[in-house]
């Protein structure tokens, strides 16, 4: 059993709170992913989970254990760092069994955890190569593999592809997911890009300092956020946010917003929205819910580049003060200088209060 919860838990250096209080399950099993900007606090939370950062208040425990102020080794916890720290001189069978050694485990026993290791992660031809002879990826499967063979009850990974090219990255997502499923252990995963933890995650923990913004399976985030930062750090590229008001006329509702935008809220957003009559509010829209066209609801964008990508061309742009990407066909036209128009698909609309960025839905009536 290693679910993983943290009860109030903070950290803080000196005067400085860089964790507020937090509270945090991680079932057992699950593959949970924490992301958010530089200096969020999503690598002080895991190495906290490790034992490498003390906690200054709170309950954090593992399974039935209180580890709060367990040291590290005790902890039964892997971790797989952003460096892959291999020993340059010892061969991948050598380094994968390095802490087995030190141990004092069987000779016999060890041989067949790193076997099992090398099959797993497809190492068995490497097992006599040093780390010199191996490619990035196969690196970073040896530096997995020198945590398989603890038999932990929680893997914690700290941006462990940072260094690989794109390539390897996606190969490597792959790899550590085929990983979980076969391996069925906790896993814990920090990285800054959205992208990992949107493809790999069970669950994704937003966190913006300190704070958890929000934990969700990946596509509750993506169409259902929370608030504004959320949908705008979710989803590449970046969700687009209109500044406007929700202006009230008889028995319907309308939003009026930048370059003329104005349009009636259909009639099932209008029990949601009508609380918030003539307040100001953020309209969200995601690129790929937007295409270049004339008439329905949309916006001129004055275009400052233009991105094609094969399938689809981004028109990158503004509306008013506000940076806008849209989405056109590969064959467009469009060229920086140009003004187009941007249509919206109204069954994608997201709205935010203005004030505290909170999302108004039907949900929510918040």
């Amino acid at each position: 059993m290693a679910k993983i919860s943290l009860n109030g838990v903070t950290k803080s250096y000196g005067s400085v709170q860089v964790i507020p209080p937090m509270d945090l399950d991680i079932e057992d099993g699950e593959f949970v992913v924490l992301v958010g900007p530089s200096g969020c606090g999503k690598s002080t939370t895991l190495r906290m989970i490790a034992g490498l950062e003390t906690v200054t208040d709170g309950e954090m425990r593992i399974g039935d254990r209180d580890v709060t102020r367990l040291r590290p080794g005790l902890r039964n916890c892997a971790m797989v760092f952003q460096s892959y720290a291999l020993y340059p001189h010892m061969s991948v069978r050598e380094n994968i069994g390095y802490g087995m050694k030190v141990r004092g485990v069987a000779k016999a026993e060890a041989e067949a955890s790193i076997d099992n290791a090398a099959r797993i992660l497809n190492l068995t031809d490497y097992l006599d190569r040093k780390p010199a002879a191996l490619s990035g990826g196969q690196r970073q499967r040896v530096a997995i593999g020198r945590a398989i063979v603890r038999d932990p009850d929680v893997f914690l990974f700290d941006e462990p592809l940072s260094n690989l090219d794109a390539k390897l990255r996606v190969e490597m997502r792959v790899e550590i997911k085929q990983l979980h499923r076969r391996l069925k252990t906790t896993m814990v995963y920090v990285t800054h890009d959205q992208v990992e933890a949107m493809t790999m995650a069970d669950r994704v923990v937003v966190l913006r300092g300190g704070v958890v913004e929000q934990a969700a399976d990946p596509i509750t985030l993506y169409e259902r956020p929370a608030n504004a930062f959320v949908a705008e750090f979710i989803g590449a590229p970046s969700m687009n946010m209109l500044e406007g008001r929700l202006e009230g006329t008889g028995e319907g509702l309308r939003f009026v917003g930048p370059a003329g935008l104005d349009f009636a809220i259909p009639a099932d957003r209008r029990a949601a929205l009508a609380p918030h009559a003539g307040q100001a509010i953020l309209l969200g829209i995601r690129p790929e819910h937007t295409q270049e066209a004339e008439g329905g609801i949309g916006v001129p964008v004055e275009v400052l580049d233009v991105e094609p990508l094969g399938p689809h061309t981004l028109v990158i742009g503004e509306v008013g003060t506000r940076k806008f990407t849209g989405q056109a066909r590969a064959d467009t036209a469009t060229r920086p200088g140009a003004r187009v128009q941007i249509r919206f698909d109204p069954e994608k609309l997201h709205f935010f209060r203005a004030d505290t960025g909170a999302a108004i839905r039907e949900d929510t009536r918040a």
